[in-house]
């Protein structure tokens, strides 16, 4: 995979080249707007409205709109002239225990592997950041933005998480004001049964997306002229009395994944014709 970022992983008087990539991506079907008359695919072009006409894109230049209708410009040597110098290495600032980041704090995932023979001093790093248990801070300068970063070091290699700015993150809302005298030692000890009970390893491939399996089954069924056929799903209830709804639930098997939908063979829905008929 192409790297993102090329530059240096500083480390005290330690510099390790180092080139990042993405460490996971959104795997999601898209869907093209056509015309409705034609069915042609509608296209975005870059459009001027004062010259009234297509603009090509070694026209275009970047402005900062500092009043409303009024902007700033600037060439790609003035905005390189400002860059830090985090652009082109990664220093790093101190260490820190993972479990004492909150996650609400991750933002994307990248891959850093090392870079023009440099694996001794990479592994040397690695494998002491294993062995401590800590995993470093440091700032990088990506996509026109300063971003902080943590470097956790895994067995497979560095694994590098961009960050948001504690101004970035949302005041938290109301979780509600129950006060927690009010739940009972019975309510407490059937939820903790059912927490009990529904416990397991993390295993992430264990999960998968419904919705984008479903499409892609609709796709192929509407590619090949035929149907699909729909499973009917419980709807949820709002909870009325907690105990017998605490009770019900650890009677109640572990939750299964829902059913994806599913194409009907020709076969099948011909003779269901025939039975009709």
């Amino acid at each position: 995979m192409a790297s993102i970022w090329k530059g240096y992983l500083s480390f005290g008087l330690v510099t390790i080249p180092v080139a990042l990539s993405p460490a996971a991506r959104i795997e999601r079907i898209s869907f093209n707007q056509l015309h409705s008359v034609c069915h042609t695919r509608i296209k975005m072009p870059l459009f001027c409205p004062t010259c009234n006409r297509i603009v090509e894109r070694s026209e275009i230049e970047k402005g900062y709109e500092y009043e409303k209708g009024q902007y700033l410009l600037f060439t790609e040597a003035e905005l390189e002239e400002v860059e830090p110098d985090t652009a082109r290495t990664m220093e790093i600032l101190e260490f820190v225990k993972v479990e004492e980041i909150d996650p609400l704090y991750f933002d994307a995932s990248y891959y850093a592997a090392p870079q023009n023979q440099a694996e001794k001093a990479y592994h040397l790093l690695l494998t002491a950041m294993l062995e401590s248990g800590y995993a470093a801070i440091a700032k990088v300068t990506m996509y026109n933005r300063e971003n902080i970063v943590i470097i956790r070091a895994r067995k497979e290699g560095f694994t590098l998480h961009t960050m948001f700015y504690q101004n970035e993150i949302r005041p938290a809302v109301q979780y509600g004001s129950t006060d927690k005298n009010e739940i009972k030692e019975q309510e407490m000890n059937l939820a903790m049964q059912l927490i009990h009970n529904l416990m397991a390893h993390f295993k992430p491939e264990k999960y998968r997306d419904l919705y984008q399996q479903n499409l892609q089954t609709l796709i192929e069924a509407k590619a090949h002229g035929q149907k699909i056929e729909l499973v009917n799903q419980p709807q949820a209830t709002p909870v009325v009395d907690l105990m017998d709804a605490l009770k019900k639930s650890l009677s109640k098997p572990a939750p299964v994944e829902q059913t994806p939908i599913r194409i009907v063979p020709k076969r099948a829905e011909q003779t269901k014709k025939r039975k009709t008929g």
